[in-house]
């Protein structure tokens, strides 16, 4: 590494310090870098960055108190500097020379050396500090952030591992768990939840232990904002279902009280046994083929799953202990409960009420309770569990909220921005606010349709709030339509064209094809036909929805159905035509096959191309508009 690049790295890291690191560069004995005792303090610096142990110990032994000096404007020692660089061979001769005193030195923000190699996330690094020290893992920073806790932000979950492993259990819950809260949300964010529930499950009471911080938040409040970790946070697609319903998972093993998890580095690379070393490479070409395939991806999510609902049903184990003051006043498990209702995380909300059924009744800011609020948020599962209540549905249809809305104004209201992201194009958007509006209308008294606070009916509200909708969905529908028309019309014409121009020609005496008999022709002379059919469907389904008049009704059913059926004929004339194409290569080359499988090979590819573009849009379009948007045969679930 040059001077120049050194001065960059620090003027990045370290801004304001470039006078300093100037004034090292222009005299060996003077400065921040230099000391009389400890010598130029910048080849240290230099030296143990590198990870050049022979030169760092060469200089240790001209500046033997150069080890415990603090390296400005690093802030941090000789030491510090190698586990935050991850030089794991300088720091294990450091330390040797280090008493367990000095290893206790913090650098300029309060780091340990055990700190900075969790950051680094080497956890042969953190075994030489612990082994040598065994109090580092319970030093904290300025920022209250145990070494634990480090690599659980950090994302290095052997580390974590490990640090988990030898940090004391009554250190992480005493002073009312402020660091074991911290570790466990930090965990949960990190999708650590292995580490989570087996320290979850030991401490329950750790689920509403609040940590020290500005948020003053705890693990049950991180829960329920991490809708991703929940199969209600997740839409897969059709094959991804398939393949999540078929992976099987061993059940997760109950944690003992005198076993704490802890998986070790385990490097093969010195191993002299080949038959484990073949198994792990296969194994590992393995998982690389599902990873390729999108299978591991489907697999780690179901476990995240399995992991997500064990944390929750310990959590609320927890709460259902709780007397009414905790649950309220010290635990904020309403604060929790409504950042649940607002991502959809259905199975929260479920397993919270059953274990505080008071939660029922429970009422936003807004005086919404958790169904007005799915309609406002636009979580249909979450409003789905209304179906499941029987007898007392009704109470739930009655209420208002502050502004005198009714569940009607609130599916009236057009959807929050990252809802409607979700869905594809304008015109599916305002199908989807059909859909919210009818099926809230269906279980409305028509008694109730009144006036809010600011004298708007259900009906005049959603004309007003979708009407910059309602343009952007027909001008959607005419570009889809039209691109597709023009496609369309030239296949048609192409096809059209082809019946009349059959391959090999005609008899002159009696003006029938020449191959008239082949099977070939058969297959060219109906597959042309199919297309032509096809493609004329496509065309007029396309020229309505050009002429519709575009109405809000005409988005609910009406022209979502055209543009399925048009793009259903139209992938099938495409189809049709490369049919009749190799139809007539085949019956051209008189049915030479090393040919013909190059040629269907070949036609194939507009086939899937079309397919792969187009056939997720049409899926989309057709399960948006036939299969119900709400679960009405839910089962009781409370």
């Amino acid at each position: 590494m040059t001077t120049n690049n050194l001065q960059q790295q620090h003027q990045q890291r370290f801004p304001g310090h470039e006078e300093q690191f100037g004034e090292a560069e222009s005299s060996q004995g003077s400065g921040p870098w230099s000391n009389e005792t400890n010598g130029p303090l910048r080849a240290l610096y230099r030296h143990v960055h590198r990870g050049n142990w022979d030169e760092t110990e060469n200089y240790l032994r001209q500046y033997p108190n150069a080890i415990r000096v603090e390296i400005e404007p690093y802030g941090g020692t000789a030491l510090h500097i190698a586990a935050y660089t991850g030089n794991l061979k300088v720091v294990e001769e450091l330390v040797k020379l280090m008493s367990e005193k000095e290893l206790e030195k913090e650098d300029s923000v309060g780091n340990t050396a055990l700190s900075s190699a969790a950051t680094a996330g080497i956890t042969k690094m953190a075994e030489c500090l612990v082994n040598k020290n065994r109090n580092l893992v319970t030093f904290a920073n300025k920022d209250k952030k145990i070494p634990l806790t480090v690599a659980c932000l950090r994302n290095h979950k052997d580390m974590a591992l490990y640090l988990y492993s030898v940090t004391p259990v009554e250190f992480l819950c005493h002073d009312n768990g402020i660091h074991g809260s911290l570790f466990l949300q930090c965990a949960i964010r990190a999708q650590m939840l292995d580490i989570a529930l087996d320290f979850l499950s030991r401490h329950k009471n750790m689920t509403t232990a609040k940590d020290d911080s500005i948020a003053n938040s705890n693990a049950l409040m991180i829960l329920s904002a991490m809708p991703e970790i929940f199969p209600s946070g997740n839409r897969p697609g059709l094959w991804q279902k398939w393949i999540y319903s078929c992976i099987r998972l061993p059940p997760i093993a109950t944690p003992n009280d005198n076993f704490r998890i802890y998986i070790p580095d385990q490097s093969l690379s010195g191993s002299r046994n080949i038959t484990l070393q073949v198994s792990s490479k296969l194994r590992g070409f393995a998982i690389n083929l599902l990873t390729f395939l999108g299978i591991k991806k489907i697999y780690d999510l179901k476990k995240i799953h399995m992991y997500s609902d064990k944390i929750l049903r310990c959590m609320c184990e927890h709460v259902s202990e709780l007397d009414f003051d905790k649950v309220f006043l010290q635990a904020d498990i309403h604060k929790a409960f409504d950042c649940a209702v607002r991502n959809g995380i259905v199975e929260f909300i479920i397993e919270v009420i059953k274990s505080c059924p008071i939660m029922m009744m429970r009422k936003d800011d807004n005086s919404r309770n958790l169904f007005m609020s799915s309609i406002a948020n636009r979580h249909e599962n979450v409003f789905s569990l209304l179906y499941g209540l029987e007898t007392s549905r009704s109470f739930f249809v009655y209420l208002k909220d502050d502004s005198r809305n009714t569940l009607l104004h609130l599916a009236a209201k057009i959807s929050p921005l990252s809802q409607l992201a979700r869905i594809s194009g304008a015109a599916l958007q305002m199908q989807r606010e059909l859909q919210w509006y009818k099926e809230v209308e269906s279980i409305m008294n028509p008694t109730l349709d009144v006036p809010n606070i600011h004298n708007n009916k259900a009906r005049e509200l959603f004309t007003n709030e979708h009407e910059n909708l309602l343009v952007k969905g027909e001008k959607w529908m005419k570009e889809s339509a039209t691109s597709c028309t023009v496609v369309g019309a030239l296949i048609m014409t192409i096809m059209f064209t082809v019946a009349f121009t059959v391959p090999g020609g005609n008899v002159q005496e009696t003006g029938y094809p020449i191959f008239k008999d082949e099977k070939s022709f058969t297959v060219f002379i109906v597959a042309d036909a199919i297309s032509l059919f096809s493609s004329s469907t496509s065309v007029l389904m396309f020229l309505g929805i050009l002429t519709s008049r575009y109405t809000e009704e005409d988005f609910l059913k009406s022209l979502p159905t055209k543009l399925i059926f048009g793009l259903s004929t139209l992938f099938l004339s495409i189809a049709a035509m490369m049919v009749t194409f190799c139809a007539a290569l085949i019956i051209m080359l008189n049915q030479r096959l090393e040919i013909v499988i190059l040629v269907v090979l070949l036609a194939s590819i507009p086939v899937t191309f079309f397919m792969l573009l187009q056939f997720p849009l049409l899926e989309e379009i057709f399960v948006s508009t036939y299969r119900p948007l709400l679960n009405k045969k839910m089962k009781r679930w409370y």
